[in-house]
């Protein structure tokens, strides 16, 4: 499915996992197409910024709303590894698997919880995945969850949104509780250099207590 790269309101404005996962389903195809021809450059700084909180250390990663799997090439590219992939769209997860980068593909709700083991992963990303009618603020507290103590983890929250998305309360929730720690806030930064002017995003690392 090739889309209008200037109109994107049903991607942001779904109200329902179902919804969200019918339209990445059928945006699989030509999502990368679609994104890499407007500037997008989220997975690579993303991935960068993981690199540099994770440093050298080995173990499971967890690429959360892999998409197509951008972030966790450049993870793999990077040495690190294994790499496990989650996304809402089996879609999506099939042209992750295409490329040959992920060790195990799970299908999952981020919102209604993670089907891993507590304290799994060496660290995750989780990066494209909090705008408007995507994955809800809970899913910061799966991702804890299954983060291995010491563990870093990567996200990205629009500036314009964040808050009203209740995404602040969640992460005051989880610092003040002492799960994590918030290491780096990034300086607000537009996810794509040729379309969207007006949409800034920051990065976020925690590391888990």
């Amino acid at each position: 499915m090739t889309r209008d790269p200037d109109d994107l309101s049903d991607v942001y404005g779904a109200k329902t996992p179902d919804q969200s996962r019918a339209i990445y389903n059928d945006w699989a195809q030509s999502y990368e197409a679609d994104n890499l021809a407007r500037g997008f450059r989220l997975p690579a700084l993303g991935a960068g910024m993981f690199a540099r909180h994770m440093g050298l250390v080995e173990g499971p990663v967890l690429d959360a709303a892999c998409g197509t799997g951008l972030v966790g090439e450049s993870l793999a590219i990077m040495g690190y590894g294994p790499i496990t992939g989650c996304d809402l769209s089996s879609g999506m997860l099939e042209a992750a698997q295409r490329t040959g980068t992920y060790d195990a593909l799970f299908e999952a709700d981020m919102g209604e919880g993670l089907p891993f083991e507590d304290d799994t992963f060496a660290g995750f990303t989780c990066l494209g995945a909090f705008g408007p009618g995507h994955a809800p603020p809970e899913s910061l507290i799966h991702l804890s969850r299954v983060t291995r103590s010491g563990g870093i983890g990567v996200f990205n929250l629009l500036e314009a949104t964040w808050k009203e998305q209740g995404f602040q309360s969640v992460l005051e929730s989880l610092v003040d509780s002492g799960q994590v720690r918030i290491i780096q806030r990034s300086v607000p930064f537009r996810p794509f250099l040729l379309a969207e002017p007006d949409l800034w995003s920051r990065l976020y690392v925690i590391r888990r207590s």
